[in-house]
C-alpha cells in the first residue's frame, strides 16, 4: 500500500505530530510506502491567486484558469508535485486538529490549490442524464481516504445531542465534499477527543488504537455514501429519490445508504 499523509499542525512536538510519526513508523514497518506533506514545514502557500496558473488575461476565473493550467502543464511546481503524490497514493490520510469546527486554514488552502479543475472536478460527461464523474467516480476513484482528527472537547459534546453537533455532521463537508467528490472511498474517521486533558496513559491507549486502525485500513469498510450516477438521485435535479432514505435518517445522513 502507498500512503500519502497530509499533516497540518505548526508544532512538530504536538499530539498531531506524534500521531503523524506513529502512522509513518507503523505503515513502513508493515511494508508500506509512505510520503508526507507536512504543510507547515513546507511553508505551504495557502491562498489561491493568479500566480498559481501562469499568464492570464482579464479577470481571474479560478476554475477556468486552474483547468487551463492543469491541461497545459503550467501549474506551479508545488501544486503539480502534490497532485503527483495523490495519483501515486492508494490511501490518503489527513492529520489535523479541529479548529473552529473545521480544518486549519493551511490544509483548506492545500485543497483549494491542489484540487484543480480537470483534476479533482470538472471531469466526465455533463448532460441531462449524467452530471460529470464525481461523488464516487472521478480522477481519484479506487483510492481510500481517512481523517485523523484531534479535538480539545469531550466526546459527548460531539454526540447526536451534543452542543457542538454530531461529529459525523461536522466532518461531512470534508469526507463527502473533499474526499468522496473526486471518487475516493472514505473510511470512518479516527477521532481523538479531550486532547487538552490527555494523560500519558491516555496517549498510550490512543497510540495503540491508532496503530490498530492503520494496520486494518485495507480491511476496513468505507462509509456507504451514495454514488451520484448510481440511480439514487434524480437527474439533473440531483435530489435523492423519495422512499430511499432509511428510517429516522435526515440531513447529511440521507446521503449514506442504510
Amino acid at each position: 500500500m502507498r500512503t500519502l499523509i497530509v499533516h497540518a499542525h505548526p508544532e512538530p512536538r504536538s499530539l498531531n505530530g506524534a500521531l503523524k510519526d506513529i502512522a509513518v513508523t507503523t505503515l513502513r514497518e508493515a511494508g508500506h510506502e509512505v510520503q508526507i506533506s507536512d504543510l507547515y514545514a513546507m511553508r505551504w502557500k495557502s491562498a489561491v491567486d493568479a500566480d498559481d496558473y501562469g499568464a492570464t488575461s482579464g479577470p481571474l476565473r479560478v476554475a477556468a484558469a486552474s483547468g487551463r493550467a492543469y491541461d497545459s502543464g503550467t501549474l506551479t511546481a508545488d501544486i503539480a508535485a502534490e497532485q503527483e503524490k495523490l495519483l501515486w497514493a492508494d490511501t490518503v490520510i489527513f492529520q489535523f486538529p479541529l479548529w473552529w469546527y473545521s480544518m486549519p486554514a493551511i490544509l483548506k488552502g492545500w485543497v483549494d490549490r491542489v484540487f484543480t479543475y480537470h483534476f479533482a472536478y470538472g471531469v466526465g460527461e455533463h448532460s441531462e442524464t449524467r452530471y460529470g464523474d464525481r461523488y464516487g467516480e472521478g480522477t481519484l476513484a479506487g483510492k481510500r481516504a481517512m481523517l485523523s482528527v484531534t479535538i480539545g472537547g469531550r466526546e459527548p459534546h460531539y454526540s447526536d445531542r451534543g452542543i457542538n453537533g454530531p461529529i459525523d455532521d461536522l466532518l461531512f463537508p470534508i469526507q463527502h465534499g473533499i474526499f468522496y467528490y473526486p471518487g475516493m472511498d472514505v473510511l470512518p474517521p479516527f477521532v481523538t477527543y479531550g486532547t487538552d486533558r490527555l494523560s500519558p496513559e491516555d496517549f498510550t491507549d490512543t497510540a495503540k488504537a491508532w496503530e490498530q486502525r492503520l494496520l486494518s485500513i485495507e480491511q476496513t469498510d468505507p462509509i456507504a455514501f451514495r454514488t451520484q450516477n448510481g440511480g439514487d438521485y434524480e437527474l439533473p435535479a440531483l435530489r435523492l429519490r423519495e422512499g430511499l432514505e432509511a428510517k429516522g435518517r435526515k440531513g447529511f445522513g440521507l446521503h449514506i445508504r442504510a
